[in-house]
């Protein structure tokens, strides 16, 4: 793996971005394209609706959770549990 490999990312993963313009935001990963890409939301601006396709190496990862459940269950409150789960980072320094 050369040094501007990262990991692929997964459905679930907790990532802050590392660059463009929003750099230091958290995010949701919720959708995995390919290798290169995936789909992330925040709940709030970018919603699931119309999730960011992001390169992998311009996402650094925080953490995993396992329970992604929400994100198809019917009811549209999958925004709302994005935003209570990025919540509990988005105060922290990682």
């Amino acid at each position: 793996m050369n040094k501007n490999s990262r990991p692929a990312l997964d459905v679930g993963d907790i990532v802050e971005a590392a660059a463009g313009r929003g750099r230091g935001r958290k995010f949701l990963v919720v959708e995995k394209i390919d290798h290169e890409y995936v789909r992330v939301s925040d709940g709030d601006t970018r919603k699931l609706g119309r999730a960011k396709l992001k390169k992998n190496l311009h996402l650094r990862r925080i953490t995993h959770i396992d329970d992604t459940d929400f994100l198809t269950a019917p009811g549209g409150t999958a925004d709302s549990e994005i935003r209570k789960i990025l919540d509990k980072y988005n105060n922290k320094e990682v």
